[in-house]
């Protein structure tokens, strides 16, 4: 395993340390997805022009392999820190990654007929730098209908709003602005949205029981479409 320099961030799965001042080192934590195939998706929607980090990746880099990811080390705060701050308020984070999921799902997928899904788009992944917005944590995407992307940002955002916790009402009127122009929610997305949140193994089980009333908020702000 190489050596590493200072942890600079750390969330569910995975721990940040500095390079140097252009590069970091994204290490996963215990095998889990995989760094190779997370900077093959980002470099493919870079070629489109979508916001995210640029990737290093050499034949024979001893940082290269299924755990360890070396990108572009960004500046600025992550758009959940910004609402935190009083930076962005909540009605330009939903409208913002609206924009983002719309702008993402122009870009073919590498499989004929499908698209590219981010599939965990949330405040906590998109920072707020100096040249615009930049996506991150690029683990769990795959080709596929728009429609589950959709509703796996807006369950990760319900299931925040419908919690006894101070930053519900902003994550409520978040969501509220995501599903407001206009969304690509479909029932299908849904569905599946719900079933792949439960199974995720890092919910805990008081996260998993809110899925219900998560949903139950998602029909109050819009009507999922047939797709």
């Amino acid at each position: 395993m190489p050596t590493t320099g200072k942890l600079i961030g750390s969330g569910r799965t995975a721990d940040v340390y500095e390079i140097d001042e252009a590069w970091v080192l994204r290490r996963n934590r215990e095998d889990w997805g995989d760094a190779a195939a997370e900077g093959a998706v980002m470099e493919h929607v870079r070629a489109y022009g979508y916001p995210v980090p640029r990737v290093r990746v050499r034949p024979g880099d001893s940082r290269t392999s299924r755990t360890d990811l070396v990108m572009e080390r960004l500046t600025g705060p992550t758009m959940l820190e910004a609402l935190v701050a009083g930076s962005i308020d909540v009605r330009e984070a939903g409208t913002v990654l609206a924009a983002l999921l719309r702008q993402l799902h122009a870009i073919p997928g590498r499989r004929p007929g499908a698209r590219v899904l981010h599939l965990d788009l949330h405040p906590e992944n998109v920072m707020l730098t100096p040249a615009g917005p930049r996506v991150i944590d690029w683990g769990t995407a795959e080709d596929g209908d728009p429609g589950l992307d959709w509703g796996l940002s807006a369950i990760i955002l319900a299931q925040v709003a419908v919690d006894d916790q101070p930053i519900a009402d902003p994550a409520r009127a978040i969501l509220a602005a995501l599903l407001a122009d206009p969304a690509g929610l479909t029932e299908t997305g849904l569905g599946e949205a719900r079933r792949r949140r439960a199974a995720n193994p890092t919910m805990t089980p008081y996260e998993v029981e809110l899925l219900g009333a998560a949903e139950e908020l998602i029909r109050s702000l819009a009507s999922p479409r047939e797709p």
